[in-house]
């Protein structure tokens, strides 16, 4: 389990970059496919990888608030 945890943080931190699609990160990430990424990413943190992406989008300041 807390190997599953670790690849949860990495797939956390490469959806944070927005730099590669939910496919390339399974790929990377040595899921079999997308559906099993994101049905383990639910189990373990009780929301979608779509619902992490939005709340992580709400919490983004702009740099122009901060001043």
């Amino acid at each position: 389990m807390n190997i599953i945890l670790k690849g949860i943080g990495c797939i956390k931190e490469l959806v944070d970059q927005d730099e590669l699609t939910l496919s390339e990160i399974a790929y990377l990430m040595d899921y079999s496919s997308v559906q099993y990424l994101s049905a383990q990413f639910h189990k373990m943190t009780g929301e979608s990888v779509s619902e992490y992406k939005k709340s992580r989008l709400k919490n983004k300041k702009c740099l122009n608030a901060l001043y």
